[in-house]
């Protein structure tokens, strides 16, 4: 039995390994596609492993076989190694608040007390939730914080103190990497 290409049912492949490879235990013909597929995402699924040792660790010095993540991440590193002298491990939080009133008082109470570099708005967002057993759909606003890792707790005590509901949504991200004078004004515009 002779096995279809990747794409079509009906055709016949256009090559095969049948000549070269043969399986004992499956006893079919290999299209080259399937065979490439699989060595390739074997190959890069074993080399983006967390435990980079031996075989995969060699691997790291033949260029093609380098992801574009393991590139950027590479590339993110080095700038914020660059970077790491002046700035400050930093965060993006993000608020929900009821509308746009509370969103600029809670905004500005937050720059003013230097809990935060910025605080972009962004109106005009749907949340979908569900709240003491009853599916909830309310327009909101949503405050994106940016700020320093270790005024966390603060901003949270800030927020709860200051907001309109009864659990408020404080949810934080790291910044892993960025433009260095951006993250420099971000640590000199913060307290310490």
């Amino acid at each position: 039995m002779v096995s279809p290409p990747l794409c079509s049912s009906t055709s016949k492949p256009f090559f095969s390994f049948s000549s070269v490879v043969r399986s004992s235990t499956v006893g079919r013909r290999i299209p080259i596609v399937g065979a490439i597929c699989v060595l390739t995402l074997g190959l890069s699924n074993f080399y983006s492993s967390p435990f980079k040792t031996g075989f995969t660790h060699s691997l790291s010095s033949f260029p093609l076989l380098r992801s574009k993540q393991q590139s950027r991440s590479f590339r993110s590193t080095t700038a914020m190694a660059a970077a790491s002298s002046t700035t400050v491990p930093s965060i993006v939080v993000y608020v929900t608040v009821p509308n746009k009133e509370a969103g600029k008082k809670l905004a500005e109470s937050i720059v003013k007390e230097r809990l935060a570099a910025c605080v972009n708005r962004v109106p005009g967002i749907e949340s979908v939730y569900e709240w003491k057993g009853e599916i909830q759909t309310d327009s909101e606003e949503l405050l994106i914080i940016k700020t320093r890792e270790s005024l966390l707790d603060t901003l949270t005590e800030h927020v709860k103190a200051n907001h309109e509901y009864e659990v408020p949504e404080v949810i934080a991200m790291p910044i892993v990497g960025g433009n260095a004078p951006y993250l420099e004004w971000l640590k000199n515009s913060t307290r310490d």
